[in-house]
């Protein structure tokens, strides 16, 4: 598969671009490294898009992710565009568990865009936090009093949800 030719293809739509490059990446057809190596040289929209297929097939099959692709989607949680801040989150909530000795930059990003003014972005983080809330102890212990200090302060009940569950999760 060629992604210049793909995301240049006027005729076909994202939504459509992202489906091929998430079932390709599956199939074995193009890596998770020639995807971040593209999109590390894309622009913003192209950028999400990559991110976007990596998360569709992360939900799929979490363990095409290795440590360079999780620092990748990690060190993207710091992008100014909200979509690659929110596709990122996505893609560490579906791997966090392959890298528990990976998680504390990832954690520390997250807790920056749960402060954020996207929905989305700080619906996006409440959901990987909350997948990296139950993968370890020290984690957990971490963890919970801070999320339960954002949930407080989250006007949207539909990430306070996500919070909650997590949280409830946590303790028991």
């Amino acid at each position: 598969m060629n992604l210049k030719e793909l995301f240049s293809d006027k005729s076909t739509k994202v939504k459509e671009k992202v489906d091929l490059l998430s079932n390709a990446v599956l199939n074995g057809e193009i890596s998770v490294n020639e995807v971040i190596a593209f999109a590390s040289s894309s622009k913003d929209p192209v950028k999400a898009s990559c991110i976007e297929s990596l998360e569709f097939a992360s939900q799929g099959n979490p363990g095409i992710m290795d440590k360079e692709s999780f620092k990748f989607v990690t060190e993207s949680l710091s992008e100014k565009a909200p979509r690659i801040k929110w596709e990122s989150a996505k893609v560490i909530g579906n791997t966090a568990k392959l890298f528990p000795d990976s998680l504390e930059n990832a954690i520390t990003k997250l807790i920056e865009n749960t402060a954020h003014e996207g929905t989305v972005v700080r619906w996006s983080a409440a959901f990987a936090l909350g997948e990296i809330l139950n993968i370890n102890q020290g984690l957990k212990n971490r963890l919970l009093d801070t999320l339960k200090d954002i949930s407080e302060k989250e006007e949207k009940n539909s990430i306070k949800k996500i919070y909650q569950k997590a949280i409830k999760i946590a303790e028991k």
